[in-house]
């Protein structure tokens, strides 16, 4: 049964992440295609958490939460480049 969730949940994601780089592609405006990307960032660590527990190792979830990490960071980055201009002050 867990193999039919795990299954079910990957699909989810994989189609989270189309739709996700549709709207990068498509995207009126910058702030948008920054959201899409945060988002894709969110899906692809969603993903990197369904593998770790479809192999049943400890190493995908270090992984899934240096991804979080970095795609954080990245994220505050960009927006406070968008609203002030410079990134360190």
């Amino acid at each position: 049964m867990i193999e039919l969730a795990l299954t079910f949940a990957f699909s989810c994601f994989g189609l989270a992440l189309l739709f996700n780089l549709w709207r990068i592609v498509s995207a009126p405006g910058v702030p948008d295609r920054v959201l899409a990307l945060d988002t894709m960032v969110i899906n692809m660590i969603a993903l990197l958490v369904l593998y770790g527990i479809r192999q049943g190792t400890g190493v995908n979830f270090e992984a899934a939460l240096l991804f979080a990490m970095t795609g954080f960071v990245s994220t505050v980055a960009y927006c406070k480049f968008m609203l002030r201009g410079y990134i360190i002050e």
